[in-house]
C-alpha cells in the first residue's frame, strides 16, 4: 500500500511538473511576439524571456519600434 501512494505521488509530480513546463513556454512566446512585430529578433528575446520572464516582457514593450 505504501508502495502505491509513493507511485501514484510521483505521476501527480511529473504531470504538475510537466504542465508548468508546458505554461512557462507557451507564456514566453508573449514578449518575443510583440518583440518580433517591433522588428527585434523573436527567437532572442524567446530565450531571455525563459531566464527572466518579468524583465523580458517590460523590455518588449519598452524598446524602440524598428519597423517604422
Amino acid at each position: 500500500m505504501f508502495a502505491t501512494v509513493i507511485a501514484d505521488s510521483g505521476i501527480a509530480a511529473f504531470t504538475f511538473g510537466f504542465l508548468a513546463l508546458i505554461i512557462w513556454i507557451a507564456i514566453a512566446f508573449w514578449p518575443a511576439r510583440v518583440a518580433g512585430r517591433k522588428g527585434h529578433s523573436f527567437f532572442l528575446y524567446f530565450i531571455f524571456n525563459l531566464i527572466f520572464f518579468p524583465l523580458a516582457l517590460i523590455m518588449a514593450y519598452v524598446v524602440n519600434d524598428r519597423t517604422l
